[in-house]
C-alpha cells in the first residue's frame, strides 16, 4: 500500500522557508512515490511571485508596498498570503492525476466546494473562461481560470502547478478574509458566515482533499491510504539548503 503524506504545519513560517519546503517535497516525491499533502501560513503579510513574473516596484502609497516578497516555483499571477491557508499537494509520476494536471485542480478544488457548502457557503468552479490576456494583471486573485472556486462572484481559492520528473506540485490559497493591503479582494468570512474557527475549516478541509485523491488513486486501481505526517530529516536538509541558496533572493531560474 501506498501512503499519502498530510503535513500541518501548526506554527506560520517565512516565505523563503515555505516556498523552499514545496520545492523539497517535490524533489522527495519524486524519488519515493509517496503522495503529500501540506497546509501551512506565513508569519507576516507576504507576495509570492509567479515563476515568470518580474519583480515589482511599488510606489510609496500603494497598499502592497514594503510587503515581503518571494519567488515561488510555479507560474501564474501574484498571490498576497495574509488571512489565508496555504496548501500544497505533491503527487508521483504514478499517480493518475499527474498525468491529468486540470483534473487535479478540479479534484482539489471540489472538494474544497463540498466543505464550504457544508457549512452554508455555495462556492463553486468558476467554469467560464476569462476574456482577454490576463498575464498583465499582477495579483492572481483578480485572473479568471475555470477551476477557480468563487463565492458570490469573488475566486476565494486559486492553484498553479509545477512538474518535475513526472511528479507534480499543486500549491493555492485559501483566501479567509481581506487583506489591508488588498481590501477589495473579499474572502470566504466576508461572503459567507462559517461557524467553525480558521484552524478547524482548515482541519476540515485537509480530511476532505486527502479523502477525495484516495477515491481518485482507487478508481484507477491505486491503493492509498493517508495519516499525519512531519518533513523528513532529508526533506528538512533539502529545504534549508534552498531556503539559503535560492528562496531569499527574487531573481533565481531552477535547474
Amino acid at each position: 500500500m501506498s501512503s499519502l503524506r498530510v503535513i500541518i504545519d501548526e506554527a506560520p513560517s517565512g516565505g523563503a522557508w515555505n516556498m523552499a519546503v514545496d520545492e523539497a517535497l517535490l524533489d522527495s516525491v519524486a524519488h519515493t512515490g509517496e503522495m503529500v499533502i501540506r497546509w501551512y501560513a506565513w508569519q507576516t503579510p507576504t507576495i509570492s511571485l509567479g515563476y515568470f513574473q518580474t519583480a515589482p516596484e511599488f510606489a510609496p502609497d500603494d497598499p502592497l508596498h514594503g510587503l515581503n516578497v518571494v519567488r515561488r516555483l510555479s507560474g501564474g499571477g501574484a498571490i498576497l498570503h495574509h488571512h489565508e491557508w496555504t496548501y500544497s499537494c505533491v503527487l508521483p509520476a504514478t499517480h493518475p492525476q499527474a498525468q491529468r494536471p486540470t483534473a487535479l485542480y478540479t479534484d482539489v478544488h471540489s472538494a474544497m466546494i463540498d466543505v464550504f457548502e457544508s457549512l452554508g457557503a455555495p462556492a463553486r468552479l468558476r467554469g467560464e473562461r476569462a476574456v482577454g490576456d490576463e498575464r498583465n494583471i499582477f495579483l492572481c486573485f483578480l485572473r479568471g481560470d475555470p477551476r477557480d472556486v468563487v463565492l458570490a462572484g469573488h475566486k476565494v481559492v486559486g492553484s498553479a502547478q509545477r512538474r518535475r520528473g513526472g511528479a507534480v506540485l499543486q500549491h493555492g490559497s485559501v483566501l479567509l478574509r481581506a487583506s489591508v493591503h488588498a481590501p477589495g479582494h473579499p474572502g470566504l468570512r466576508d461572503l459567507a458566515h462559517i461557524d467553525v474557527d480558521d484552524h478547524a475549516l482548515r482541519d476540515l478541509l485537509a480530511q476532505a482533499v486527502a479523502a477525495r485523491l484516495i477515491a481518485t488513486s482507487k478508481d484507477h486501481a491505486f491503493d492509498y491510504d493517508w495519516q499525519i505526517g512531519t518533513l523528513s530529516t532529508d526533506e528538512v536538509q533539502t529545504a534549508r539548503t534552498l531556503e539559503a541558496e535560492r528562496y531569499f533572493r527574487l531573481e533565481w531560474k531552477a535547474k
